[in-house]
């Protein structure tokens, strides 16, 4: 808990306090089915809670906004940044439902309102448009990306900041890590791409980056 202190120090009691639960609800859950990988849970806290608030660093997502978190495992990147942005709305899908179960389990316990999951692909959603797409490194960038623009509402829509500056425009936020240019390549696209470690200093971080479409 005290590194994610480190980097965000405005949290009100009622998140502070959802950011302590996590640990004890995920090593409960973790010691049952294996929602994030075993040797990782003593690193809970800068493998995913931080790494998954590295979106949090960057972007200032404004209230009422919908976000999609594809194959979103455990909750990350979702979870975390549902906790830092109470007004927006996530949406966590994946293919695994066992792993959902226990993301609501978790969001049940900490009274996390503004999540809602379902057990389904990306590709199968159909119905839906949100202002972003979130993930963590579940598949290649040209496949996020076509998974992704379907489900996006127009480039042409400009996301206002609660003080009325233009924002963002919707797209695919995604966290990765390793050489990227090839994937970049073949994806054909031109996203804007932030090294992590220039946020968090922790060695972990070096080779791992924001990339926005």
């Amino acid at each position: 808990m005290d590194i994610v202190l480190k980097y965000f120090s405005d949290f009100n009691s009622r998140q502070a306090e959802q950011f302590a639960a996590l640990e004890g609800l995920y090593r409960h859950w973790n010691s049952l089915v294996n929602v994030i990988s075993r040797k990782d849970i003593d690193s809970l806290y800068e493998k995913h809670v931080l790494h998954s608030l590295a979106i949090a660093a960057v972007f200032d997502f404004p209230p009422g906004i919908q976000i999609l978190d594809i194959g979103t495992g455990g909750g990350f990147p979702g979870v975390p940044l549902a906790i830092v942005f109470p007004e927006v709305q996530f949406l966590l899908v994946d293919s695994i439902g066992k792993k959902l179960k226990i993301v609501e389990e978790i969001r049940k316990e900490i009274g996390l309102t503004n999540v809602t999951t379902l057990h389904t692909r990306a590709e199968d959603l159909h119905d839906r448009k949100f202002d972003f797409v979130v993930t963590r490194a579940v598949a290649s960038l040209k496949d996020l990306l076509r998974w992704s623009r379907p489900l996006l509402k127009p480039p042409t829509r400009v996301i206002m900041s609660a003080g009325g500056e233009e924002k963002y425009k919707p797209g695919l936020i995604c966290l990765k890590g390793g050489a990227l240019q090839e994937e970049i390549n073949e994806s054909a696209s031109h996203p804007k791409k932030i090294e992590i470690s220039e946020l968090f200093e922790e060695a972990w971080f070096r080779e791992k980056f924001l990339l926005y479409v």
